[in-house]
């Protein structure tokens, strides 16, 4: 206890603590915080699908009907026709042939990679297979990493996006069994992953290939299916593994994996998380299910979306701000110390926009962002406010000239 005491010290004397607030109401471009009404530029609901009436109504009707709670994890009591219905229509979106749901994303990547790279052993020469080595961006999201370190299999980070940097390393290791992980759109630099060069190095080393599609599916891709539909890819052929939360532009919560039948039947025995975990509530499961329809339905949200994006993106560069490689709707705003960002987020508040500033050890130190994201409900009114609440504070903090 004296060493968490003297942590916490550290960063009180440093004024380093993250401003926590509390958020009253729903995740709308509107929200109340300290009774204050303020505008939420820091949202996952990109798309609007965690307040749209037809995906509340499916959770609701859900809950009368199997009441709040699972009950029990997958492999007892906790198997729900309604669980079963969302693997169904996520792998149909997807174009795979079945899916696999964890209660969250992280508890997904932490038991997906462990158990691909790190496989049961079932008979006397298992035991003298090849071992393992996982390939990993730099920018991977913390339970990707998380999970490399719990498979206890090497690890080999490559520079971010660099697929000569992959190549290098994938033909270094080519005696081991090789698996290339990525996220397909970066959380913190809001930049896309090169898939279809990266899909073609895993064919050239006979490597495994998992893609963690959390920011990427509702939003990329003509019909907002993902990576694998930007990129024009096979998805019986070309990526392995599709990782994915239902947290972001799909409104809800949980994580998922779609692909082969034998990948998923393999998960279902060979994931402790998934295993050990009680099921996602029922009422996850009719929503996520509703999301589906609703993106499928009403392509309008998401070019709503990509509207708002570009708009937002190009002013910031126009007024001098620095977006770093941002092509989504994750459109961070460079500031760099660590102490000016939470000044800057403060600031940003205090003008009625809440927008908390993005630091060490999300990112590395004095490449502090404010990480803002943009929604299909947000108005070009707003967006301007924003644009002008920030040159303001960009002036005052010495940021931009």
């Amino acid at each position: 206890m004296n060493k968490i005491k003297k942590i916490l010290n550290y960063i009180d004397s440093h004024k380093l603590y993250p401003d926590i607030k509390i958020i009253n109401g729903s995740v709308k471009a509107n929200v109340f915080i300290d009774e204050k009404k303020v505008l939420m530029f820091s949202s996952n609901n990109y798309i609007g699908i965690a307040t749209h009436p037809r995906v509340v109504n499916a959770a609701v009707n859900a809950t009368k009907k199997y009441g709040v709670g699972s009950g029990g994890s997958r492999m007892l009591s906790g198997n729900l026709r309604i669980h079963r219905d969302f693997e169904f229509a996520i792998a149909k979106f997807k174009g795979y042939e079945d899916a696999i749901v964890w209660p969250s994303g992280y508890s997904a990547n932490v038991g997906i990679i462990s158990a691909l790279i790190n496989p049961l052993k079932v008979g006397v020469s298992d035991f003298f297979e090849r071992k393992g080595v996982i390939f990993s961006d730099e920018l991977n999201h913390a339970s990707i990493i998380d999970g490399c370190q719990m498979s206890k299999q090497k690890i080999v980070i490559y520079r971010h996006n660099n697929v000569g940097d992959l190549e290098k390393k994938l033909k270094k290791y080519k005696k081991r069994r090789e698996l290339v992980v990525t996220d397909s759109v970066f959380s913190m630099d809001g930049d896309i992953a090169p898939l279809d060069k990266i899909a073609k190095l895993c064919k050239k080393y006979d490597a495994m290939l998992m893609i963690d599609e959390a920011h990427a599916t509702g939003v990329l891709g003509d019909k907002g299916h993902g990576a694998v539909e930007y990129f024009n890819l096979d998805p019986s052929k070309d990526v392995d593994v599709i990782m994915g939360t239902c947290s972001k532009a799909l409104g809800v919560t949980g994580g998922f994996v779609v692909g082969s039948k034998s990948l998923i039947r393999y998960l279902r025995v060979a994931s402790r998380s998934y295993i050990f975990s009680t099921a996602m509530t029922p009422a996850s499961s009719a929503a996520l299910i509703e999301a589906l329809k609703v993106i499928e339905d009403e392509p309008e949200i998401r070019e709503k979306m990509w509207k708002n994006v570009k708009y937002l993106r190009e002013s910031f560069n126009k007024i001098g701000f620095d977006t770093i490689t941002s092509e989504t709707q994750i459109i961070p705003v460079l500031i760099g110390k660590e102490e000016k960002a939470i000044e800057f987020a403060r600031k940003l508040l205090a003008k009625g926009i809440f927008a908390p500033c993005v630091r060490w050890p999300a990112v590395r130190k004095n490449k502090a962002r404010i990480r803002f994201t943009v929604m299909s409900e947000h108005t070009k009114e707003q967006i301007d406010y924003l644009l002008q609440c920030c040159c303001d504070i960009g002036k005052d903090l010495n940021i931009i000239k």
